[in-house]
């Protein structure tokens, strides 16, 4: 199995957990990724110490408590296919979060460092920026949960629905050098759903000079880390596939770089 492929657990931790990515896990320093299952009734409760955290309700219901704000029952869709945008619960560091699922729930938990420059909100469906992104074979929707333009330290998080047959993350980018103005350094998590979910989806991950160049055949409920290099993603005929990315580096700006090989697909 790749390295960059992350599995879930076949029965899940006692909190909950059933996937979990850490910088020291991934080999890397800012992103953090986590993803909860738990059935109606459950609690979980945590510190974010030194992370920002967001919470993404991918499916279920749940209520959300903070140190100093709470957010009950919230959650509407039963499936991320359901395709409507989550509800979402943006936590500082030097906090805390309660979970009470009333639902069987699936909450990803997206971490990077914070700085405590802003306080615990919710985030709801219709705060989220909804876009078409490309045409034809590469058209696929995209879910801005929280953007660079919306209030964070480090964290930026966003889903995207690519259709049966389609292409996304494509023409092929990258985001691995700290050189702004032209591209930022950005580590990223894919957390993947496919349906059916006896599919699959393909993903590439390389460099320029293809010393890391790998292609892999994800599943579903698995999730896939891009340290560096372009990294497409491609849906099978007869297959949607969700992901939702998490993006963190030393500036949160997310500007990329096209293999300059696809570069003239912009134009096309």
């Amino acid at each position: 199995m790749s390295e960059l492929i992350v599995k879930p657990l076949k029965q899940a931790s006692e909190d909950g957990s059933v996937l979990a990515i850490t910088p020291e896990s991934a080999g890397w320093t800012y992103v953090g990724f986590e993803v909860l299952r738990l059935q109606a009734g459950d609690k979980v409760e945590r510190r974010t110490d030194l992370k920002e955290v967001c919470l993404v309700l991918l499916s279920g219901r749940a209520s959300v408590r903070t140190l100093h704000a709470e957010w009950v029952n919230i959650g509407k869709r039963m499936s991320v296919f359901e395709k409507t945008p989550p509800y979402s619960v943006y936590v500082p560091n030097e906090d805390i979060y309660e979970i009470n699922a009333l639902t069987d729930v699936e909450i990803a938990v997206c971490s990077a460092p914070g700085k405590g420059t802003h306080e615990a909100r919710l985030i709801s469906p219709e705060q989220v920026g909804v876009e078409t992104r490309g045409k034809g074979n590469v058209e696929r929707q995209i879910h801005n949960i929280l953007p660079e333009g919306e209030p964070a330290d480090s964290l930026l998080v966003v889903e995207v629905f690519t259709p049966e047959g389609h292409w996304s993350s494509y023409p092929p980018h990258k985001h691995d050098r700290d050189a702004l103005p032209d591209e930022s350094l950005l580590e990223e998590t894919y957390y993947f759903r496919v349906q059916p979910e006896q599919g699959f989806a393909i993903q590439r991950v390389y460099t320029d000079d293809r010393s890391l160049d790998e292609t892999l055949a994800v599943n579903n409920g698995e999730a896939v880390l891009v340290p560096r290099g372009y990294h497409p993603v491609s849906a099978p005929p007869g297959y949607e596939v969700y992901y939702l990315n998490v993006m963190a580096g030393p500036k949160r700006l997310w500007k990329f770089h096209n293999d300059k090989d696809h570069e003239w697909l912009v134009k096309a």
